[in-house]
């Protein structure tokens, strides 16, 4: 699944062991390497601002600028998971 979400937000990124790692979208970053995800814990960090995670709503959050709740509602639609309002 996280491969599939990897893919999808971050599709310039390519898996190097564990690891997806990407140019960071939220700024110019212009080469792979600082923006990676680990893909079996699914922390990430961004290791040139600090930026980082613990999971795929986080990283959903701070992708797409959403509150760690919109950012899990979003997800759960994203996957068919139903969510309590």
């Amino acid at each position: 699944m996280l491969t599939a979400l990897l893919l999808r937000w971050l599709p310039d990124g390519k898996r190097e062991g564990h690891e997806w790692v990407s140019r960071n979208p939220r700024r110019g970053d212009r080469n792979p390497g600082s923006f990676k995800v680990n893909m079996n814990t699914g922390r990430w960090s961004d290791f040139a601002t600090g930026d980082r995670g613990g999971d795929p709503v986080s990283l959903a959050a701070y992708l797409f600028g959403l509150s760690q709740l919109e950012a899990a509602r979003q997800l759960s639609l994203m996957l068919g998971v139903g969510v309590q309002p």
